[in-house]
């Protein structure tokens, strides 16, 4: 984030009915259906959706699993979701097709340990982490709250609480930082799909609750309402997948920080865990999330490099944004004795090899809790007692 002290920063969350989000979560439903039959499983799998339609591409090397199988399984996600729509339903007037093949021979034996070769990178790249002390989950202010009003409209729409309104949904808020810390809200925007049933008005009469709720009061002091923009471009009927086309992996920056921290540029949903663009990624978080934990440092960011088929990272750079040169050395050293980040080390660190990656696909892969599956371990601060002097 800036270096200026006073400054007004913004980040966007999506809904899980977001087009893209929907292709997230469909291919690590892949990732969880392999995994679920072999933990060692290989997955690299890219979903697009349009109107009534789905298309899987991909590699896997795992367990036999049926097309009919696999197709039943996206049927469930879009379900779930809640599309039942004219141009974009769980029923079988949405087509979906698969074109997952076997993984690359070459891929394979770079990845794979052999004699006295341990596992290697799945590919080369750099992957950041990042905590600050901004919220209780040690996430950014912006992206916290864009994340958790979605959330909350979500579980009411899902539960039926939440009337005429639809899946597709994004948020936006903006915080005024003074002396570096967020102070207030400075705007929020919710635009969300609807019904055609109800008009603009309505829909803001809808949603204000959902603002009011997942923002603190004390950020909302002289909240100005002209700067809270539901829906601006007005109506909002036709959306998800039938109104723009989705994608796996784009939206990479909702996933992670809201653009507060560097991003590598490498998706995670769609992969399994022997690829750093996902396992390193959870390390560097879980790293800086125990370093702030620990109160050594107020942020902090993390960034490891790989190479394909090596299996150690080729950096590890720590920042504590504090020009601490000592205080950073002494965690450089700490991390260094005290986490193994081979592509082997973090898997079995944070135990990877689970089912456990669905659910990360909407609003973010950080800032989360733990669960007793084995879900969201990188966001566990069982670590900071190594970083305290």
């Amino acid at each position: 984030m800036s270096n200026l002290k006073n400054f007004l920063f913004t980040s966007e969350s999506v809904s899980e009915g977001h087009p893209d989000k929907v292709s997230d979560r469909i291919s690590d439903m892949v990732v969880d259906s392999y995994l679920s039959g072999d933990p060692f499983s290989r997955v690299a799998c890219e979903t697009l959706t349009t109107t009534n339609k789905v298309v899987l591409a991909g590699e896997v090397r795992g367990p036999e699993i049926k097309k009919e199988e696999l197709i039943q399984k996206v049927r469930d996600c879009i379900k779930d979701i809640g599309y039942d729509q004219e141009g974009f339903t769980w029923r079988d007037a949405t087509k979906i097709e698969s074109h997952l093949h076997l993984q690359s021979t070459d891929i394979a034996m770079g990845v794979d340990s052999s004699g006295n070769k341990d596992e290697g990178a799945g590919d080369q790249g750099i992957m950041f982490g990042y905590a600050c002390n901004e919220t209780e989950e040690l996430m950014p202010a912006p992206i916290h709250y864009s994340h958790k009003i979605l959330k909350l409209m979500a579980e009411d729409r899902k539960s039926g609480k939440l009337k005429n309104i639809e899946p597709d949904s994004k948020s936006q808020v903006t915080f005024e930082y003074i002396d570096g810390k967020p102070t207030k809200v400075k705007s929020v925007v919710i635009s969300s799909q609807h019904s055609a049933d109800v008009d603009q008005a309505q829909v803001r009469e809808l949603l204000t609750p959902y603002m009011l709720k997942s923002i603190p009061e004390n950020f909302l002091k002289d909240f100005n309402e002209e700067e809270f923009y539901v829906n601006p471009t007005g109506n909002f009927v036709i959306g998800g997948p039938d109104g723009d086309c989705g994608l796996t992996g784009r939206k990479i920056i909702v996933d992670t920080y809201g653009g507060a921290a560097p991003h590598g540029g490498g998706a995670f949903s769609g992969k399994d865990p022997t690829k750093v663009d996902r396992s390193a990624a959870y390390a560097a978080r879980y790293i800086a999330k125990n370093i702030v934990a620990s109160n050594i440092a107020d942020k902090c960011l993390i960034q490891l490099a790989y190479a394909i088929g090596v299996s150690k990272p080729l950096s590890i750079y720590v920042d504590l944004f504090d020009n601490d040169l000592e205080k950073n050395k002494f965690v450089s050293e700490k991390i260094s004795q005290n986490f193994d980040l081979s592509p082997r080390g973090i898997r079995e660190m944070l135990d990877l090899n689970k089912p456990i990656y669905e659910k990360t696909a909407a609003y973010g892969h950080f800032g989360r809790t733990p669960e007793e599956d084995g879900s969201f371990s990188w966001e566990k601060v069982d670590k900071k007692i190594i970083f305290s002097k």
